[in-house]
């Protein structure tokens, strides 16, 4: 839509990630750093942590599209919400093997056989795991556990571990102590300070052909980096509203006002109708009344002839008890209760009183 208006050849802040607009700052350069360090080791695990939408997920993409194909082997899992064998499973899933009504014993010896023939072949093969705060201790145990696969020289399969810092907590629990002693390099990705996040910003519009077109001012700048605070996936939901709403205007040029105005608007679409915090509130500590069953004067109208049933019932009881030739013809003359006695079976009804009923 504003492509076309500003002359620009695709979207420069999709939230996707795409390697084609990974930018180098500070903390993805070292990032990028640790990860190629740990491909020229060939064995252990990586492990980088950053808070959400700070460019995990495009770090990973920008190492697999300059990885040698020819030499690596890689495998790459976003699904983590599963147990150890469901993950075992995704693991063999990804390396293109059969997993489908495999026992546990018939996947390890799977990829165990897949490994060795890629040693024999002079590949070696990478795991790469994302989300992994998602990783239960059992399951990040049980990954572990591929690592043991070895030859006399060498690991046969590398590791990376990328997620959000919960999964630091994860990581120093006791039961790692084993993992972590197999962790060769760890860094946490934080956001871009202010002058990255307007580097960011240029590098990303000049990826897609901008000329200046629209300009941002020093305060446009400077807005966007105190709303954001230089995490890129904000940083680019923000501008790609910026650019829309010039779009849309038909401005040339963004202010601290055009930014404010449109942070104005994005979070306003965030919060809760007026007055549905305190219905909320309201309606779960309002204590639930029971269903009324009838109204009150049906209710008496019921409790009286039950009275009446209960009374008759123990007159009739008493006279039992007194003398049982008299309690006989009692119960003969007495009147069936209105309202609780039960109504009698056809099949004991005279047959005068069935023509009656038809």
């Amino acid at each position: 839509m504003y492509e076309t208006y500003y002359g620009l050849s695709a979207k420069p802040f999709r939230l996707r990630p795409d390697p084609h607009f990974f930018y180098g700052s500070k903390g993805h350069k070292r990032a990028m750093a640790y990860l190629d360090y740990g491909l020229s080791q060939g064995e252990g695990f990586i492990v980088i942590t950053g808070e959400v939408g700070a460019g995990k997920t495009t770090l990973v993409r920008n190492l697999l599209n300059n990885l040698p194909s020819e030499q690596i082997i890689a495998a790459h899992i976003v699904n983590t919400n599963l147990d150890s064998d469901d993950t075992l499973r995704m693991v063999v899933s990804a390396f293109g093997l059969p997993y489908e009504n495999a026992s546990k014993p018939d996947l390890l010896t799977r990829l165990e056989q897949f490994l060795r023939a890629a040693d024999q072949q002079g590949k070696r093969a990478l795991l790469i795991v994302d989300e992994a705060q998602n990783l239960t201790a059992r399951t990040v145990e049980e990954l572990r556990m591929l690592s043991n696969f070895q030859t006399d020289e060498k690991s046969l399969l590398q590791t990376f571990l990328l997620g959000q810092p919960e999964f630091r907590t994860t990581l120093h629990s006791a039961s790692m102590l084993q993992l972590r002693q197999r962790v060769i390099a760890s860094y946490h990705l934080g956001p871009m300070d202010a002058d990255e996040t307007q580097a960011y910003i240029e590098h990303r519009l000049h990826t897609v052909g901008w000329n200046g077109d629209p300009a941002f001012s020093p305060g446009a700048y400077a807005a966007i980096y105190g709303y954001t605070g230089g995490i890129p996936r904000k940083t680019n939901t923000l501008c790609d509203r910026l650019l829309l709403m010039g779009y849309l205007e038909e401005l040339h040029a963004f202010t601290e006002t055009e930014v404010n105005a449109v942070i104005a608007d994005i979070d306003e679409e965030f919060q809760l109708p007026p007055g549905a915090a305190e219905a909320e509130r309201a309606e779960a500590s309002e204590p639930v009344a029971a269903e009324p069953v009838g109204s009150s004067g049906q209710m008496d109208e019921r409790m009286m002839r039950l009275e009446k049933s209960i009374v008759s019932v123990l007159s009739i009881l008493k006279k039992i008890v007194a003398t049982p030739a008299a309690a006989v013809a009692a119960v003969a003359a007495a009147p069936a209760p209105a309202a609780s006695a039960p109504a009698a079976d056809a099949a004991d009804l005279p047959a005068e009183t069935l023509d009656q009923r038809q």
